[in-house]
């Protein structure tokens, strides 16, 4: 009983210590939300000299980058799971490789086993995948490395926007200076942009890519006889990539750019290349947070904010927690959705009507479900022949199941379109614990499911139901079972999270796990809406710093460094405003932490 009494005591005495730390003082920056948008936004504004503080809502940080060990002895990547996307300069900047960030390449990178015997793998050794292609088509083998390299350029065409803010309008009256040099800025971003373009030569790749927008032209635009490759197998293969957390298909418009944000991320400068995270990726997570910390930065986690503060000049003030308490900031930087952030922080009557029918009618539908399981051994594919207890290359990159043809991912996707799950899902399935060995118990292993299509609210059924839940899930086992005799029996125990799970317990709105679709309607200069794209808000004050502005979804920190940046140069320059305006002689460096910094990115 006293030891009960001594933990509620410790418990209470802790969270009015942390409830002092945050309403002690004015925060520059308040960061609401810590997955790893959120902490590289506060791990950069920190290391400019500002004061920061990430309120989080769960227990643990993260978001959807995160490792939590729901069955003992095995850690799930709940959400996300593999890394390929994260910026390098986030990496090198923040020196992540020295708060822990270890990456396990991945090679091959991808198997496809056939339920005729045969098998495809795919990764980076060029001759491994001649030979592979080769089984199924001796023309297709010639002509991948074309696509490939046509991939490549594209992703290097791309890659430079990423690291930067899009060329907005400014939003607010500016002095004749001011104006002068953001023309300047927007005309030099568009002159290197056009001469990439036009030193590309690949103008109908743009087209396919850029004005189409889908997935099964931009393939085309590719293999030139695409549709006439022999190899289905292949073909269905190279298309998952075009429809990963979407709710479309390989030829829905749009899907041409998902294909792109899956392929062009890179592994120690490794271009294409995926890899695990040890640890999971809640490593990539906490490597952030560390460097956050040892900036200065304060991370608190069970801190759900409830709603925006508002001061009498319209502007943002701070932000009041669940349980009451107000903490005041200078400026206010969300990481959550940009529904949960204009509709539910923000008070109502502040923002125009029309920025926030955008925001209501931007599309946040998904069709993804995560099912994350603990098992007892690895699965025997049939079609290797092989009876071996241990690894093999089967089992180190993305293994597709479902997917040996255009049509099944065609007529999995109709099957959420006529609103049931599919009946035959499309899986991609990952085994982390081959080259991580932190992450479950030595021979057994932890196993991924990214699951698609799953309507958000299924007309045969509710996931409210367990019974369904569990008849879903048992339908995916049997699908895996069909590739793979023994799968069923091996299964120690599983986590899933379908569309309303991923909302309610993430925060992901609608289930989406890119904060928004990522169609050419909600991307650059679109995202989140339209002449809002440079992470400002009509809320004056108030920044976006997640997936749901530029660039987007996926686990890049873009977002984060990018708004961080664009909070630093607001800061300074409203300082400098000051200054001018009250005819201030002291230095700089005594009233700007932010100029005094030798640390701004």
């Amino acid at each position: 009983m006293w030891r009960q009494h001594s933990r509620r005591l410790i418990t209470c005495t802790a969270a009015a210590n942390s409830t002092r730390v945050l309403t002690d003082n004015k925060w520059d920056a308040l960061v609401i939300g810590g997955g790893h948008n959120g902490l590289t936004a506060a791990a950069y504004l920190a290391r400019s000299g500002l004061s920061v503080a990430v309120l989080e809502r769960r227990h643990v940080i993260g978001g959807a980058a995160v490792t939590e060990e729901l069955i003992p002895g095995f850690k799930f990547s709940r959400c996300s799971y593999l890394q390929s996307l994260l910026r390098p300069a986030v990496i090198q900047e923040l020196e992540l490789a020295r708060h822990g960030l270890k990456l396990l390449k991945r090679s091959p990178s991808s198997f496809t086993p056939s339920r005729d015997g045969r098998y495809l793998l795919l990764g980076p050794d060029k001759e491994l995948n001649y030979s592979e292609i080769s089984k199924f088509s001796k023309r297709d083998a010639e002509a991948f490395p074309k696509y490939e390299t046509l991939l490549e350029d594209f992703c290097k065409f791309i890659d430079p926007i990423l690291d930067s803010s899009p060329p907005e309008k400014l939003q607010e009256i500016s002095s004749l200076n001011v104006r002068m040099k953001a023309n300047l800025k927007k005309s030099i971003f568009w002159a290197h942009l056009l001469q990439r373009a036009v030193a590309m030569g690949q103008k109908e790749l743009l087209y396919a890519c850029i004005i189409k927008g889908c997935g099964l032209q931009f393939c085309s635009s590719k293999f030139r006889d695409f549709n006439h490759l022999k190899s289905d197998i292949l073909k269905a293969t190279l298309a998952t990539d075009a429809v990963i957390g979407s709710k479309g298909s390989v030829s829905t418009p749009g899907s041409g750019y998902v294909l792109l944000h899956h392929v062009m991320g890179e592994t120690d400068g490794d271009r294409g290349i995926w890899s695990y995270v040890e640890g999971g990726m809640g490593s990539v997570s906490l490597a952030i947070s560390r460097a956050a910390r040892e900036a200065g930065a304060t991370i608190m986690t069970e801190a759900e904010v409830s709603k925006l503060m508002i001061d009498g000049s319209g502007r943002v003030s701070g932000v009041l927690l669940a349980d009451g308490t107000q903490v005041r900031s200078s400026v206010v930087l969300s990481n959550a959705t940009p529904y949960r952030t204009f509709m539910e922080f923000v008070p109502h009557n502040v923002l125009p009507d029309d920025f926030l029918g955008a925001v209501k009618n931007s599309d946040y539908s998904s069709a993804t479900t995560k099912i994350n399981l603990a098992v007892d051994r690895l699965p025997q594919f049939h079609c290797c022949k092989l009876k071996s207890p241990d690894a093999g290359p089967q089992h180190m990159g993305t293994i597709h199941i479902g997917s040996e043809s255009m049509e099944e991912i065609d007529t999995a996707c109709q099957d959420s379109a006529n609103g049931i799950p599919s009946r035959r899902p499309v899986i991609e399935m990952t085994i982390p614990s081959v080259l991580d060995k932190t992450i479950s118990p030595s021979g057994k292993h932890v196993i991924n499911l990214f699951i698609q299509y799953t309507p958000y609210k299924p007309s045969d059924g509710s996931w409210e139901d367990s019974e369904y839940r569990k008849s879903f899930a048992q339908r995916c086992f049997d699908l895996i079972e069909e590739y793979a005799p023994g799968f069923n029996s091996s299964v120690i125990g599983y986590d899933m999270l379908t569309p309303p799970d991923l909302e309610r317990e993430i925060g992901l709105t609608g289930g989406n796990i890119f904060h928004g679709a990522m169609g050419l309607d909600s991307l650059f200069l679109m995202r989140p809406v339209k002449g809002w794209s440079n992470y400002r808000t009509p809320l004056q004050g108030l920044y976006l710093c997640g997936s749901g502005a530029h660039p987007g979804g996926g686990v890049m920190g873009a977002p984060g460094r990018n708004a961080a940046n664009v909070v630093i140069q607001d800061m300074k320059q409203q300082f400098f405003l000051i200054l001018s305006t009250t005819g201030a002689s002291t230095e700089v460096s005594e009233f700007c932490p932010i100029e005094a910094s030798r640390k701004v990115p």
